[in-house]
């Protein structure tokens, strides 16, 4: 029986990035009422954290979900077997599509434990990592995120050893952990990696991640190098629509229209920030209902500057908002800015 990887047939499907704390299930409920992608990710979890009671009660807000979000996959990081194990039953038990290992996260803090980027480095551990999260969720697939080397290209290294493992679906994010994001990502070699798939692993489903920028360059992207999907991250942010079923996808959000009649395009224009605010004040209230009890309201302050900007008064809109305490006062600072426009 084949696993929900194995059931997508459409070239390219297009997944949501995990990014921590941003694809909360607040914003996921978001992206998934107004343009789901096809498949959805966490914001990712230490395993550490849930392998034990203390850790597992602050952190298990990470991992809650809607029926809405099918197919749905978690995503965890670690350097201990035996927690990964258990992080892994768990994921399982709590009904996810798919769990990810990162592999290529290069924040300090991660590495410093072994995990994320630091991976790249101990092929042995990444081996056993895989397999223990296979043991502890043998239902469900076991796929791994990461970059293509750590300190230069490591195509044939450190990719090669992740296609033998047999993955059902490997994201690779196209620059090395040295680069961070500070170049262009290296989709030229996006080729290379397809070929070296065809060789070791045909089945293993190849997502390429970094500087999408919206629907149509992933497809073009898609249809050059050859991959199967296609992950974007920080496009997402102060666009909910990205992803909406659009055969053009050609029209950003604040885009202007066309228009033979005099007006009807600021018009338009004005209505489509109004709905887009709209959305910042509903995206807000859903943070507060569910996140709120965990995390602090200030990480309301990166949606803010994402969504309010473009637009004639964003600036002084967006002073306005970092003040803001709460969803209430979010709603009324906005209700006061769209009666003007």
């Amino acid at each position: 029986m084949k696993d929900f990887w194995g059931k997508i047939k459409k070239k390219p499907f297009f997944c949501l990035a995990p990014m921590a704390d941003v694809t909360d299930f607040a914003f996921r409920k978001i992206i998934t009422k107004y343009g789901k992608p096809d498949v959805l990710w966490t914001e990712f979890v230490s395993a550490d954290g849930l392998a034990n009671k203390i850790g597992q009660k602050k952190l298990l807000i990470n991992l809650k979900f809607s029926k809405n979000e099918h197919p749905i996959v978690a995503q965890i990081f670690g350097s201990r077997v035996e927690n990964i194990k258990i992080a892994s039953k768990l994921c399982a038990k709590l009904g996810f599509d798919g769990i990810d290992i990162n592999m290529g996260c290069p924040d300090k803090a991660i590495e410093k434990q072994g995990s994320g980027a630091s991976m790249i480095k101990n092929k042995e551990l990444a081996r056993e990592i895989i397999k223990a999260s296979r043991e502890g969720a043998p239902k469900i697939p076991i796929s791994v995120k990461t970059r293509i080397g750590y300190n230069k290209n490591e195509i044939d290294t450190w990719i090669r050893f992740l296609l033998e493992q047999k993955l059902p679906a490997l994201t690779i994010h196209l620059r090395n952990r040295k680069e961070m994001s500070n170049v262009p990502a290296h989709w030229e070699l996006m080729p290379e990696i397809i070929n070296l798939r065809n060789e070791i692993s045909p089945e293993t489903l190849i997502i390429g991640n970094g500087d999408v920028v919206d629907i149509e360059d992933g497809r073009k992207k898609c249809i050059e190098s050859g991959c199967d999907g296609i992950m974007i991250g920080r496009a997402i942010f102060g666009n909910p629509f990205l992803f909406k079923k659009n055969p053009l996808g050609k029209r950003s959000f604040l885009e202007e229209e066309r228009s033979d009649v005099k007006g009807e395009t600021l018009k338009r224009q004005d209505s489509k920030i109004t709905k887009k605010l709209k959305i910042l004040t509903e995206h807000t209230k859903l943070f507060e209902k569910y996140i709120g009890k965990y995390k602090s309201f200030a990480l309301m302050k990166k949606h803010f500057k994402a969504y309010v900007n473009g637009f004639n008064g964003a600036k002084e809109l967006r002073v306005k908002l970092m003040e803001a305490k709460n969803s209430k006062e979010v709603k009324k600072i906005i209700n006061d800015f769209c009666k003007k426009i």
